[in-house]
């Protein structure tokens, strides 16, 4: 009789606690689609779009450099002395592997930058949408944007559950409807594609 009762106790409450949840908002948010309309971002991307172009302006410096002294070993190769040739072709490899270090460099530099400049916007739209959330109702609030080149992490959800507007809004954003280039479906990207309307 005692195993009956707390058998129907908790069902009773395995009950209760799957109406509550079943109650709770559950939302999301695109991250590309709140970054692209804050003009912070813009900054950012006109800040990162110059040092790549310092980076590449370098890297093709230092390419030309070593196609010039590389031109001038293969034409007076033949006649130059064995010690000069030994010192050219130590010289060559040296230029070669500085200008993949370099381009190694660069790339992990821009890549920190990057992160270093995003880490106050991501700190804004986290905050907001803790704000937009409770202020709402929501629960729980995932990312639609699993990053670049990656499968979505919320693959359905309805249109009011998308809260991005919300926070575009919060931030003093007039959210903007961004047109999707013209792709399949599995190649349409968060970071274009504009989200569900709220």
């Amino acid at each position: 009789m005692r195993n009956k009762f707390l058998i129907a106790l908790i069902a009773f409450v395995g009950l209760a606690i799957a109406n509550v949840n079943a109650q709770q908002k559950i939302g999301y948010i695109s991250l590309d689609y709140i970054l692209a309309q804050m003009p912070e971002a813009k900054q950012v991307e006109t800040e990162l779009t110059a040092t790549k172009t310092q980076y590449d302006n370098m890297y093709q410096s230092k390419v030309k450099d070593f196609q010039a002294k590389l031109a001038d070993y293969e034409k007076n190769g033949t006649t130059m002395a064995d010690v000069i040739k030994a010192d050219r072709e130590k010289e060559l490899q040296g230029l070669q592997g500085s200008i993949e270090e370099f381009r190694q460099n660069s790339s992990t530099s821009l890549q920190k930058k990057q992160a270093q400049l995003l880490q106050p916007l991501l700190k804004k739209v986290e905050e907001n949408m803790h704000a937009a959330a409770k202020e709402n109702g929501y629960a729980f609030v995932f990312n639609y944007d699993a990053g670049q080149g990656t499968t979505p992490i919320v693959l359905h959800a309805p249109d009011d559950a998308n809260i991005s507007d919300l926070i575009l809004k919060r931030m003093g954003i007039t959210p903007k409807v961004l047109v999707p280039p013209t792709a399949t479906p599995a190649t349409t990207t968060p970071a274009t594609a504009a989200p569900k309307k709220n």
